[in-house]
């Protein structure tokens, strides 16, 4: 039966509408039938998709007026004075954040599986999907990214949801899921929570919300389902083995042996993600068979070590990563895959997340001999000179930095065949990297 909420609004107006998260709210309302319209900064695949699908999509600056939706929907990433939702707010309409949306449509299934995590919550969401699909279950699910299966949204059913649970301004603290997932505890959103400490408080705090919580071994104390390398954990995976950067290994459940998992996609980390989505679904009644053939299934998630063309030979991946963590992973993976040069051409994702972390993107980036740090993608936030993309590199002796395209291809020109290129960053480096590949290398 559908709720109550979602039955008391006929039109939808989403400010922001082209963030991957939001986009994928959206195809779930239109899904219902739901009148659809929404704004965004620049036009993408996710706002010329949502058109195709029917919404009514307006780009740049406002043209439009929210005063004919019954329910305006904001990211968290806009500007508190955005002229729409300035106008919202005089016209006094009924006005929710992007997490108070998903906690609503959440409230439309079964059983709800929300994933946090500092980094690795896309990766998991999906594999969760391709497991499911597998299972023969019905199931939503809202992806942080673009899995190249499901894309960022996929529905079959209502039985169960899968969806990312974003920890800035503890937006995760909203949903009451079923199943709850703590992938990881690092440092990040700082600016939120104001200590690490605090943050690590929100984690247990969403994972004693949940009926079943699966987390990292050792890394919080949640008192619930644990994963990782070690066999103390309730999850965990031996006989691991490496061929050309993917992984398999054997599972094991409380001690006992279900079988062996194939990964399609590269980095070691990913075998914790996979062990991770392993506990979920086994906490969800799924056999081990399923397990395996969906994760096998997986072939990756748009921007997590994609393939995305070369120069003069040498591969040009690109990555989401943009906290040290995850690029001390995505570094390490690229070396073990060639004995060729790695190059690293880098943008930082806000200033206040570089100021915060600044030391360990120093201690992850200083030893490497080919880095390119590109200027800040700043999001949400305001110049701030002691954490930008140009102080890091001042930081980092032999980096270079620059803010343009040209500067860019200056820098990967020197690669050659047998190295690999690296794009890493959460921000607009990704759309760059393939238009600078496109028109200045695609010739070549």
């Amino acid at each position: 039966m559908r709720i109550k909420f979602l039955d008391a609004y006929e039109s939808f107006y989403f400010i922001g509408i082209g963030g991957v998260s939001m986009s994928g709210l959206a195809k779930y309302l239109l899904s219902l039938g739901k009148k659809v319209c929404g704004c965004d900064a620049v036009s993408n695949e996710y706002t010329e998709e949502l058109r195709s699908c029917g919404a009514e999509i307006f780009i740049g600056e406002p043209s439009d007026s929210v005063a004919e939706y019954d329910l305006i929907v904001y990211t968290d990433a806009i500007n508190d004075s955005d002229v729409r939702l300035t106008e919202a707010r005089k016209l006094s309409k009924n006005i929710v954040s992007r997490g108070q949306l998903l906690y609503e449509i959440s409230r439309d299934f079964k059983k709800v599986i929300a994933v946090s995590g500092c980094h690795g919550k896309t990766t998991c969401c999906a594999m969760l999907a391709h497991i499911f699909s597998a299972a023969g279950k019905k199931f939503a699910a809202h992806i942080g990214g673009k899995d190249l299966t499901f894309t960022n949204f996929y529905y079959c059913g209502n039985d169960f949801l899968i969806t990312e649970a974003c920890e800035y301004k503890k937006n995760f603290l909203l949903l009451k899921p079923n199943i709850s997932v703590v992938l990881n505890s690092e440092p990040d959103h700082l600016e939120c929570y104001g200590s690490e400490e605090e943050l690590k408080r929100s984690y247990i705090q969403f994972a004693d919300c949940a009926d079943i919580s699966v987390s990292l071994y050792c890394d919080l104390p949640t008192g619930g389902i644990t994963f990782g390398f070690d066999k103390s954990a309730d999850f965990y995976a031996k006989n691991i083995r490496s061929g050309g950067g993917v992984f398999s290994f054997t599972v094991f459940e409380s001690g006992g042996e279900l079988g062996t998992v194939n990964l399609n996609v590269y980095g070691k980390h990913n075998v914790l993600n996979a062990l991770a989505a392993t506990a979920v679904a086994r906490s969800a009644g799924i056999p081990f068979e399923f397990i395996r053939d969906g994760l096998s299934s997986f072939s990756g998630v748009e921007r997590r070590f994609e393939n995305i063309g070369s120069v003069n030979g040498a591969e040009c991946i690109a990555d989401y990563a943009h906290h040290p963590a995850e690029l001390r992973a995505t570094i390490r993976t690229a070396k073990k895959m060639t004995e060729g040069k790695v190059f690293v051409v880098f943008q930082p994702h806000t200033y206040s997340r570089t100021k915060n972390l600044f030391k360990q993107f120093v201690k992850v980036l200083a030893p490497l001999n080919n880095l390119f740090i590109y200027k800040t993608f700043a999001a949400r936030e305001y110049f701030d000179d002691s954490g930008s993309a140009l102080t890091l590199s001042q930081s980092l002796k032999k980096s270079k930095y620059g803010d343009s395209s040209n500067d860019i291809a200056d820098f990967i020109s020197k690669a050659q065949s047998g190295d690999i290129v690296l794009f890493l960053g959460a921000g607009d480096i990704y759309g760059i990297a393939k238009e600078v590949l496109k028109n200045q290398f695609s010739h070549k």
